[in-house]
Formats: C-alpha cells, structure tokens, sequence
C-alpha cells in the first residue's frame, strides 16, 4: 500500500497529536487537571519509573492535554520529539544546561532577545558555563571559537530586535563541521513562516507565549528535538545520552530509546531537567496555547501583509529616519530573507524615530490602538523601547551589537486593519514634532 499523504501545516494545527477523548469523546482537547495518575498494577508503575514504557506517572513530568500541543509542535515542525515548558526562558535554560556543564562553553549569535542575552552573559557565568559570541553575517567566525569544551551553537531564525536573517545553511554546516548541535529560537517566526529543521537545525526552541499563543494569554515554551544530531557518533563527548545513567539504574538513554527514535536529547530533558527543576507548562497553559495554535497558518500571513503595509508607510515618513524590516527592498537582510523567509518576513519591525530617545518616548506615550508593553507576538499590535525597557541591562556596546540603539521603537504589529494601524502610528510620530 503506498503512504498516506501528508496533511498541511493547516490541518496539522488543527488535529495532530489528537483522537476524540477517550472517555467522554469530547471533540475538544480536554483540560486534563490532575497532579498524578492511577497505575494499573505494580508492574505498570515499574515499569513507567525504568523508562522501559511509556505513560503518564506525575504532571510535573507529563500531562494529557500538554502532550496533545507537544505532538502538535512536533508535527508542525518536522521533528522527532517536543516537550512543553513553563516559558520561553525555561525552554532555552533547559536546552542548553542539559548539554553545557561547568568548565564547558558554547558559541552564541549576538542578535539575542534581551532577557537571552542576561541569561547567558549573566546567569550562566555564575555556574561556570561561558559564551562565546560571533556576528551572524559572518558565520566563519565559529570557526576561531570552538574548543574541545564547546558543546554547541545557538542563534534565533530572526534576531529580535535586530531583525537580522542568518543564513542557516552556513551557520549548521560550520556547526557540524565541528561535531556541534544547532540550537535555533525560532519565536519570532513560527513553523507557520519557517521550519528551520528543513535547513539544519537540531534543536527549535520556542516561546510559545508569542505568535504561537498567539493573544497574550499564558506563559509558555517548547523544545522540538529534530531526531538528526547523532549523539552516538561521539559517544565520550556526550555521555549525557551514551553512557550510563545514575538516575536510571544505569540505563544508557540512546540505546535504551533507539528502538523508539533516535529522540534522547529530550527525553532527558524531561526526565532530569524537567523532573528536577519543576519548569513544567501547567495544561491549563497548554490548552490556551492550543487554542492560539489552531489559527497560526491563518494569522501569520495577516501579521506579515500588515507588518510590511507599515514598513513600508513608515519608510516614506518625514519624521522616521530609518525604518528596519527585512521585507523591505532597502534592508541589509532582504537577499537572506528572499532565500529563507519565502513565507513572509515575520511581524516585527523596527524604526529610528527623529528626535532620538526622547521623541521615542513621547512616540509610545501618544499611540492610542497600539499598546505599550514588554511582549510580541499578540493579535494586537504592540509596541515599546528597547533601549530603555526589554534591553536596559545591556551596556551601550551590548545593546549595539543586538541592534539596538537611543533611538529604536519596536513594533510587534497585530492583524487589525492595516489603515487603523497606520493611522495610530502616524498621529503619535506627528505628536513628537
């Protein structure tokens, strides 16, 4: 019999990692709100404890409902396994530590979201693990970081704020090169404009509290594991998944899984980091997000014509002195994009307002539709300062070298109409002259 044919990213978001529920048959993914699960008998439970099968022991560890979005990712984005996290910042945090150890380093992209950027040049510092920066645009320069204690390399498929494309291609080659995963955050575009395992990545990593979520509702995040990095290829590099666990009676994770996948990079996520630090998504959470998710293939197309609408209006505005969105002809990364944004260049867009920092400011005073706060990703269009908000910690050379400057204004644009949008922005750029 020849195979079924592959369903769309639409019907993907729709219904994969669904049945009806078995009990009720409700159509809807129900909010499974349980601490703990009966086992059958004491060879059930046995066996859940020694990973020798699979099921639901302790919602901290697994739950129904978050399971039904972590298929769901998985599935929308090509991989071979996902697990659901408290938040974005967990997921990344997770992500990495289950790899990089004390004494070990890894190779990051400068054009990191704020609160990244602490976590790596800050919190990871106090525990012993470094970070080592390159430029995006020129990828060779991983070259001259890597050492015999690099563990990996992370960037985001579009930085924010930067908004700068990397070309993945060259960045997962030269990774590989090395014997190193990629570990790419890929937020701010979503499988819906982007699926960065069909261009190397090894791990995606989410903030589900954005574009996914997709209306500001709950916190959240996920990590998509692409089943492609051979751990075993190097079995003394990464006795995490090839030698013998203590915590598992000694149980070696890629040999004990192989017959299910080659999916021990995030088992043992969930069953050391996740089990251990509690970061768990609660279902409630992953019932909204869900609900978000359903409608991504509708709403990022909408996110992407009307963030290019601005754009485009404000590069021909008298008070705006430069404007930053990689759909534009004009911009530096437009070439990249064309090449790997073929979907749509995303909904985040930044601009240099006349008057520097301080008309910036009376620029968010003024908006009325837009709103003025620390998020993207909404339906509602949002905006803020970076400088003076989401990258303040940064020093003046830091915040340059994620794409900030005195005088950026970020705009999450949202999927109203485009000419109330404009309109809104227009009135409060006319109210800093």
């Amino acid at each position: 019999m020849s195979e079924e044919k592959p369903h769309g990213l639409g019907t993907m978001a729709v219904h994969a990692g669904q049945q009806p529920d078995p009990a009720t048959n409700a159509r809807a993914v129900p909010i499974y709100a349980t601490t703990s699960y009966v086992f059958n008998d004491p060879e059930h439970a046995a066996n859940l404890f020694s990973l020798s099968e699979f099921g639901n022991i302790y919602s901290r560890l697994m739950n129904p409902t978050n399971d039904v979005l972590e298929q769901r990712l998985c599935a929308m984005d090509g991989g071979a396994a996902a697990l659901s996290l408290a938040s974005g910042q967990a997921a990344i945090t997770a992500a990495l530590l289950t790899i990089c150890h004390a004494g070990q380093n890894f190779v990051s992209a400068t054009s990191l979201y704020g609160g990244t950027w602490t976590l790596f040049t800050q919190t990871f510092k106090q525990i012993g693990i470094e970070v080592r920066f390159f430029d995006p645009d020129h990828p060779e320069q991983i070259d001259d970081l890597v050492d015999e204690n690099t563990r990996c390399v992370y960037f985001e498929s579009l930085g924010n704020p930067k908004n700068d494309v990397p070309d993945f291609k060259k960045i997962t080659d030269t990774a590989h090169k090395h014997g190193l995963p990629t570990l790419c955050d890929n937020t701010v575009m979503t499988p819906a404009l982007l699926r960065p395992i069909e261009h190397g990545v090894d791990v995606v990593i989410y903030s589900t509290t954005k574009f996914i979520g997709g209306h500001g509702v709950h916190i959240g995040g996920a990590i998509i594991d692409s089943g492609n990095f051979q751990w075993a290829d190097d079995a003394e590099k990464w006795p995490e998944f090839c030698a013998p666990s203590p915590s598992y009676h000694g149980a070696v994770f890629e040999e004990a899984l192989r017959p299910v996948g080659n999916i021990a990079y995030v088992m043992h996520i969930r069953t050391h980091w996740l089990r251990d630090t509690g970061a768990a998504m609660s279902p409630f959470a992953a019932f909204l997000t869900l609900q978000g998710l359903e409608t991504l293939h509708l709403r990022m197309p909408r996110h992407c014509e009307n963030a290019l609408a601005v754009a485009n209006f404000l590069e021909n505005h008298e008070l705006v002195e430069w404007v930053n969105y990689p759909g534009l002809p004009s911009h530096s990364h437009n070439g990249m994009a064309k090449q790997y944004l073929t979907a749509g260049a995303g909904a985040i867009l930044g601009f240099g307002i006349k008057g520097g920092e301080a008309a910036g400011k009376k620029f968010i005073e003024n908006v009325k539709l837009a709103s003025h706060l620390a998020n993207i990703g909404d339906a509602k269009t949002l905006v803020i300062h970076p400088a003076s908000t989401t990258h303040s910690q940064l020093t003046p050379e830091e915040q340059a070298s994620t794409g900030v400057s005195p005088e950026y204004v970020r705009v999450s644009v949202g999927i109203e109409d485009a000419d109330d949008i404009i309109a809104d922005l227009d009135q409060a750029l006319r109210a800093t002259a």
